[in-house]
């Protein structure tokens, strides 16, 4: 066995009182999906947007789809949260008792997106002036508002979540848990620099890897056109029989709404989220090799056509180191052997 601070540092056993993680090394995981949700709600729920014409309550969170978990690799923090959300409201114009109502959906609370980039798309129930103006004070007073709680709830996850996940090794100060601003900067001082060395390497700290850093991704946009039907298409990527043929290998495939497919041997596993017969299939998806706990998100898109269907990939969330292995992924096991093995392929497209 290697001596302290020789050799390579996964394989020495720390001096640690709880014989945890040594040297953080090893992918540790908390399942931060039903904090997010609660304090989704809270954050939004109630959130009031007035302007001189009228004001808007948001009165219900009425859906919040996706997961957020916290993970730790190497001393690293990495945030991984994906979320659709939709938030019903009601408004009234001054000097009017008349009380209008509709919908608000943010369907891209991603790491992938800054909390200021958030798509906020705002619909009325009814159409009419008055619910014409309020959709109008959402967009311009409240789209802001609800940016800032969104922010607020990133912000919030990462503190929350920090605590515990990078363990103290030898000789590091104890960390206490954050409970104020200054209680947090000692906290990501300690993370950033367990040899405690202070002011002196300041600067280095700085450039180091920050808390709550995610993995670098990139999104991949695919289409294909294949001489068959929608329905045939949609059949390969749900049926056991039609998915064992292309992909030539076992696999096991659960087709409904939260169902799980594993497939290529256990490479490539994940789990479907929406499922529109002969219209969509949406997906969480990741190749074995992946970070424990991180998925990309796949949807696939069918638009039927006289004598062909399009095809449209859209999938977000690939790690950047991963992206052309995973393109290469679909051109060769799915599109080409789905042609091949079906006689799909067309020498016009």
């Amino acid at each position: 066995m290697a001596k302290w601070g020789e050799g390579d540092p996964r394989w020495i056993v720390e001096e640690r009182a709880d014989a945890k993680n040594v040297n953080n090394w090893h992918w540790t995981e908390k399942n931060a999906t039903p904090w997010s949700k609660q304090r989704i709600k809270s954050l939004l729920k109630g959130l009031e947007i007035e302007s001189d014409q009228g004001k808007v309550t948001v009165t219900d969170v009425a859906k919040i789809d996706g997961e957020a978990y916290a993970n730790n690799r190497k001393a690293k923090l990495i945030f991984f949260y994906e979320w659709v959300i939709t938030l019903e409201w009601k408004g009234t114009m001054k000097d009017s008792e008349d009380i209008w109502k509709g919908k608000i959906e943010i369907p891209n609370l991603s790491e992938e997106n800054d909390a200021d980039e958030l798509d906020v798309i705002v619909t009325a129930d009814k159409n009419s002036d008055e619910s014409f103006t309020l959709k109008n004070i959402v967009r311009s007073v409240g789209t802001k508002l609800i940016r800032e709680k969104l922010g607020q709830y990133i912000k919030e996850l990462t503190q929350e979540f920090s605590q515990g996940m990078i363990l103290p090794s030898k000789d590091s100060p104890v960390v206490q848990r954050p409970g104020s601003d200054q209680n947090i900067d000692a906290f990501k001082t300690a993370v950033n620099n367990p040899t405690g060395t202070g002011d002196k390497n300041k600067k280095n700290i700085d450039a180091q890897t920050q808390v709550g850093c995610p993995i670098s991704t990139k999104k991949l946009i695919m289409k294909e056109f294949f001489l068959t039907s929608a329905d045939e298409i949609y059949a390969a990527f749900t049926e056991q029989k039609r998915l064992e043929a292309f992909t030539r290998n076992s696999v096991k495939v659960d087709a409904s709404r939260g169902g799980t497919f594993v497939l290529f041997n256990g490479n490539v596993t994940g789990k479907f989220q929406e499922l529109v017969s002969e219209e969509k299939i949406v997906m969480q998806w990741r190749y074995k090799s992946w970070p424990e706990g991180h998925h990309s998100t796949v949807t696939v898109k069918l638009d039927q056509k006289d004598d062909r269907t399009e095809l449209t990939l859209i999938q977000s969330g690939i790690p950047e180191e991963d992206f052309e292995r995973t393109k290469q992924g679909w051109s060769q096991y799915y599109w080409a052997s789905m042609k091949q093995t079906f006689c799909w392929g067309t020498k016009y497209f």
